[in-house]
């Protein structure tokens, strides 16, 4: 049972290192190459998992050996265009000047209720209005609406916007974290004026972030019942 529990342990900490080495991304924003190998590493990692009577090296000497070629690839294909065309596939216009491409649809196999189902998660109910839709390598659909039904902006209006600030999280769960205070040119000093003015203290403190300019939100911890 402890030696299960160690090759888990290990096969854990491999795949884990295998999958923050190849970046953080979400399953949908994944390339295809690297979905295959999200898969075959957890193929890959369950037969000695579940069987102690396989070298453990089965299963790490082959994930490892994915992960230098998905590195290998995505570094060809930092340098090659075709390449990566070839590895990545190519975004596709599926409406283009308003005008809905059916070729690329059936070539794509998207079905009209994916395509709306699609638009709907844009937040886009009439499809008279989009100028613009493509279909990214990644399965997700990519819109512009014409000008006309396009949201306005603060340049439209003729304002003049604000840069926005970066909200940085100082406190959580009570706990402080300094080192992201003092990238903000801040120190604890402020923070407990700030916490003072209040009427609080750091303890009854959930969540606090704060900008470089010193704006802040500050969430109360809620009473234990």
């Amino acid at each position: 049972m402890f030696i299960s529990f160690i090759r888990t342990l290990i096969l854990y900490l491999v795949i884990i290192l295998t999958l923050r080495v190849m970046g953080k991304r979400q399953v949908g924003e994944l390339a295809p190459s690297e979905l295959v190998v999200a898969i075959l590493i957890s193929d890959l990692a369950a037969v000695p998992m579940q069987d102690i009577g396989i070298p453990l090296l089965s299963g790490v000497i082959p994930i490892v050996t994915l992960l230098a070629l998905e590195l290998l690839a995505s570094e060809i294909s930092m340098r090659s265009i075709h390449f990566r065309s070839f590895l990545c596939g190519k975004p596709v216009f599926i409406i283009r000047d308003g005008k809905l491409d059916q070729k690329a649809m059936a070539k794509n196999r998207l079905t009209t209720d994916e395509l709306f189902e699609c638009l709907r998660q844009n937040s886009i109910l009439d499809i008279s209005q989009v100028q613009y839709a493509i279909l990214e390598t990644n399965g997700q659909l990519s819109t512009m609406l014409y000008p006309k039904y396009a949201p306005l902006t603060a340049t439209d209006s003729g304002k003049k916007p604000k840069p926005p600030e970066y909200p940085v999280m100082v406190i959580s769960g009570g706990r402080l974290i300094s080192e992201n205070l003092t990238a903000l040119g801040l120190d604890e000093g402020w923070l407990r004026q700030q916490l003072f003015a209040q009427g609080l203290d750091q303890q009854q403190v959930f969540l606090m972030t704060a900008t470089e300019s010193g704006q802040t939100l500050v969430l109360q911890k809620e009473a234990s019942s």
